[in-house]
């Protein structure tokens, strides 16, 4: 591993401060469960390294009802997993954050950390997409929001400039129910094959809305746009979610890689949206047509 030097500010402007002047020489640590063996193995060699350990203003969450949730970009995998409100009111969330690695890992990897690594597998990624998640980066210029959809550029790639930092992720109010389904050989350990969020949204006696978000499939996490497309008039009936699932795995792009070929991924994507539609569909009681 190449020498560094370590940095350690105690708030948000001294970072950036730090950041700026590095002119993009320096790399954020959070947890370090993906940059350390990124460094490890000579994939990065930062010439410096601003730790986020002391910045306060990235810790913890909040939840108000009108508002909807605020999670800290260092809210560890453990404390999401562990949250009375995030089981409660998000708790797809926290099911697809305790599915994620192993208890030890997870009590130092960060939620910021999973969405800014962008990897395509990602696990937090198609559940947030799903939940209309938007992310907050502060900059030496200011903040801006944006939809987490357009935070995802490509494999390694966010929409994040050098000199800012992701603060922290913001989600609506809870509407509706939603699931994320994973398919990996392990039940825990191992990274997605694919994975499937699914979330269906009532709409006061008319037809219910659908999002659906693809992890693993395509060169950054997804919304199925054409999928969702198939249940817009509202049949919620097993033929069309079977063309919906069936157009979920027609508008993805997966590869071939050690873990599996771009067929077999597509043939999961197909099986996992389909099981989740039925679950949600289930779970809210949806009207479906013959």
């Amino acid at each position: 591993m190449r020498a560094f030097d370590l940095y350690s500010p105690t708030s948000l402007p001294e970072a950036l401060s730090l950041i700026t002047e590095l002119h993009g020489e320096a790399v954020p640590l959070a947890g370090g469960t993906n940059l350390l063996p990124q460094m490890r193995s000579g994939d990065v060699t930062p010439r410096a390294i601003v730790s986020l350990r002391r910045l306060e203003e990235l810790d913890g969450l909040s939840f108000d009802p009108r508002q909807g949730l605020r999670l800290g970009a260092r809210l560890t995998l453990r404390q999401l997993t562990r949250s009375p409100v995030v089981r409660q009111h998000y708790p797809c969330l926290a099911k697809a954050a305790a599915v994620m690695a192993s208890e030890q890992i997870r009590s130092l990897a960060t939620v910021g950390g999973n969405l800014c690594n962008a990897a395509p597998s990602a696990d937090l990624a198609p559940p947030l997409l799903v939940l209309d998640a938007q992310v907050r980066l502060v900059g030496p210029t200011g903040d801006r929001r944006l939809p987490l959809e357009a935070f995802f550029l490509g494999p390694g790639r966010t929409a994040r400039a050098e000199s800012e930092l992701l603060v922290e992720i913001l989600l609506p109010p809870p509407d509706g129910t939603a699931v994320y389904l994973k398919h990996t050989p392990r039940a825990y350990m191992d990274i997605a094959v694919a994975g499937v969020a699914v979330r269906r949204i009532p709409s006061n006696g008319h037809d219910a809305r659908v999002h659906i978000a693809l992890g693993a499939v395509a060169p950054v996490p997804m919304i199925a746009r054409r999928a969702q497309e198939a249940l817009q008039d509202g049949d919620e009936s097993p033929a069309v979610m079977a063309r919906a699932a069936a157009a979920a795995a027609e508008e993805c792009s997966p590869i071939d890689d050690v873990r599996a070929s771009a067929a077999y991924r597509r043939r999961l994507v197909e099986i996992l949206v389909l099981r989740g539609l039925e679950a949600v569909n289930a779970r809210s009681g949806g009207r479906r047509r013959r």
